[in-house]
């Protein structure tokens, strides 16, 4: 967390569970960070994420983004070299 963070008044990062129309927090915090830019995303305003990847994203771009870079299947490659 940044000094404008906690100058805004976020206390911490949230660990959460993305599931199909919902979210699950795992661990208490006010945020969540975006997957493609890190941007900070308050909960109260998460409104885009992967249920399979288990990622927010700050926007419907930044969803795109990651659905581009890892290609039709929209899964996270495995390991080095894997498809």
């Amino acid at each position: 967390m940044n000094k404008i963070e906690k100058f805004i008044g976020f206390k911490g990062e949230a660990r959460v569970r993305y599931q199909d129309g919902e979210f699950q927090v795992l661990t208490q915090g006010d945020f969540v960070r975006c997957a493609v830019t890190g941007a900070v995303i308050p909960l109260t305003q998460l409104k885009y994420w992967s249920v399979a990847l288990q990622e927010a994203y700050a926007s419907p771009e930044a969803s795109l983004t990651r659905h581009l870079q890892l290609g039709k299947g929209g899964r996270k490659p495995i390991g080095p070299g894997r498809p």
